[in-house]
């Protein structure tokens, strides 16, 4: 029985792994990265299957995860990103300077996500599925500050009506 379960396994990793069409490299080193380490869960979503074809975040712009996607940054990133990806010990994440240039692009910034990157940012593929990966991207893509113009992960259409994120105001507080 051990042995069936393993054949499945396998059967289906492969089945997962064919369904990539874009190579994702380690940022790192280049090697290839596993997507079999990967949580089962949000595997299969249909903005997964779109990034593993295209390498272009379709939750990118989409208001309705961002929700979502805030509440996993603060939870996974912020500590080390700042609340509004600032930077804090990690680099910030808002501007159009990246530490890894292959980050302006969706693709690049997955790749991070999910392999890790130099210091303390270690692989997050046991700590957010695929889908939740796309989420936090959008999150971060949402509060960039910069020129729209550089936001290379921006169709035409979506950097035509891009706001550069504007930190909210800190309430009074109540004497």
């Amino acid at each position: 029985m051990k042995r069936i379960i393993f054949l499945a396994s396998g059967i289906a990793l492969i089945a997962f792994g064919a369904a990539a069409n874009i190579q994702l490299t380690n940022t790192v080193d280049g090697s290839p990265l596993d997507l079999s380490f990967a949580m089962d869960e949000g595997r299969d979503t249909a903005a997964v299957k779109t990034f593993l074809q295209s390498g272009t975040n379709p939750y990118t712009g989409d208001d309705a995860v961002l929700p979502e996607g805030e509440e996993l940054f603060l939870t996974a990133c912020s500590g080390c990103h700042g609340h509004y990806a600032e930077g804090k010990i990690g680099p910030g994440l808002n501007d159009a300077y990246w530490t890894y240039p292959k980050n302006e692009t969706d693709k690049g910034l997955f790749e991070t996500i999910y392999g890790g990157a130099q210091g303390q940012m270690g692989p997050q593929y046991g700590s957010l599925t695929l889908d939740e990966m796309l989420k936090t991207i959008a999150w971060i893509r949402h509060l960039y500050t910069g020129d729209p113009a550089a936001a290379v992960w921006l169709t035409a259409e979506q950097r035509a009506a891009f706001k550069p994120y504007e930190k909210p105001e800190a309430r009074p507080r109540k004497p």
